[in-house]
């Protein structure tokens, strides 16, 4: 079966902007992305080149070789190095973690609730306890027509509160193609404890 999303970029997918994301840079700047990098759904490595830019060792997972094979083309252009994988995010083998950081940009909006617990357990082998997990998702605010599921803040407390401590869930906006100013976007920070948080045991 074709990769559905090796099909989208064989053309320019509405969130392949040619830049990293603002939030992640706004991020990075603040002092919130720490340590090793571990980028979940990395796409065509935007993200993953501006933090290695930055002094991060990143490692980016995509599913779709095509995606990979334009994020290392622009790695040689720019003469910027992250590590990239091929993996479908629920199959990942060994990436050389745990890691300090795991940053999740527009793929969490994309899963089903069933989906999200499986994937909860991912983040968990990959990510240091005492490590930071920030998602940005699209938000419910947005009124667009057309794009990603939408996900509430109250979604993002529930899926991680009892794994992690949440640091704050923030207004972003989620830069695409189709989005002038941006799609209103959620960006949850959170401190990785790998238990529930009121648990002694």
């Amino acid at each position: 079966m074709a990769n559905p999303f090796d099909q989208m970029y064989r053309g320019t997918p509405p969130w392949e902007i040619g830049r990293p994301q603002g939030a992640v840079v706004d991020l990075e700047r603040a002092g919130h992305v720490f340590g090793r990098v571990l980028d979940v759904g990395c796409g065509t490595g935007e993200n993953a080149i501006f933090l290695t830019s930055c002094g991060h060792e990143v490692v980016g997972v995509d599913m779709s070789g095509m995606a990979l094979a334009r994020a290392r083309a622009k790695s040689e252009q720019r003469d910027i190095h992250p590590t990239y994988a091929q993996s479908d995010v629920f199959m990942l083998g060994d990436l050389g973690g745990p890691f300090d950081t795991v940053l999740d940009c527009g793929f969490f909006h994309a899963l089903t609730d069933e989906g999200r617990e499986s994937y909860l357990d991912i983040v968990g082998q990959h990510l240091k306890t005492g490590g930071t997990l920030i998602v940005i998702a699209f938000s419910d605010r947005e009124t667009s027509i057309g794009g990603p599921r939408r996900v509430s803040r109250d979604d993002l407390i529930a899926w991680v509160q009892e794994r992690a401590w949440v640091e704050s869930v923030d207004e972003v906006r989620f830069e695409s193609l189709v989005h002038p100013i941006g799609a209103a976007a959620w960006c949850l920070r959170a401190t990785w404890v790998g238990y529930a948080p009121d648990d002694e045991n």
